[in-house]
């Protein structure tokens, strides 16, 4: 048909991918080298370590530590969040979304299944008590809404309806697309 647009394949793309590559491990090398030389001259090296660097920042993200219990309370904190226990960093506003904050619990749900027999006894139990403490405060949260809701305090689309808020606090605008969501 006349009016089929063309496809354009760009052959070259792998050869730009493969430099853009090489450019970016060359600044990585530069970078690691310049670090090196920077911690070796460091009036606070520590001596015993490696060419005497300096000992680890535990604010460098470089420096983090990335495991299951971090997993967990990635997981954690954010259905937590969707529950209105944090304010939103940007708006300072409790968030209450409990359809986003049941996904959260419930992939800490199916970690617990498929993680069955492959955990420490720590990792074990740490999962295991997330998982209670946030099914909790999910009822009790859910709960809220529902008397929130039936008293007229929070309208079908999660808009808060009353001055004191939702739940007695702050009022504030109906976080849109969260569903059963509003901002508290």
């Amino acid at each position: 048909m006349p009016d089929d647009p063309k496809i354009i394949v760009d052959d070259d793309w792998k050869r730009q991918a493969k430099a853009e590559k090489a450019k970016l491990a060359e600044a990585e090398q530069a970078k690691a080298a310049a670090a090196a030389s920077k911690a070796a001259a460091a009036p606070g090296a520590t001596p015993g370590s490696p060419a005497g660097a300096p000992a680890p920042d535990p604010d460098d993200p470089a420096n983090y530590k990335v495991d299951f219990n971090e997993l967990l309370r990635l997981l954690g904190t954010q259905a937590l969040m969707y529950m209105g226990q944090f304010p939103d960093p940007q708006t300072g506003k409790a968030i209450i979304a409990l359809d986003a904050a049941k996904v959260h619990i419930d992939m800490l749900g199916v970690l617990e299944d498929k993680t069955k027999g492959n955990l420490t006894d720590e990792e074990q139990q740490s999962l295991e008590g997330l998982l209670g403490e946030l099914r909790m405060v999910f009822v009790e949260i859910s709960r809220g809404v529902a008397k929130a809701m039936q008293e007229g305090r929070i309208g079908p689309r999660g808009e808060i309806r009353s001055p004191g808020g939702a739940m007695g606090g702050p009022a504030g605008p109906a976080m849109p697309g969260a569903g059963s969501g509003a901002m508290l």
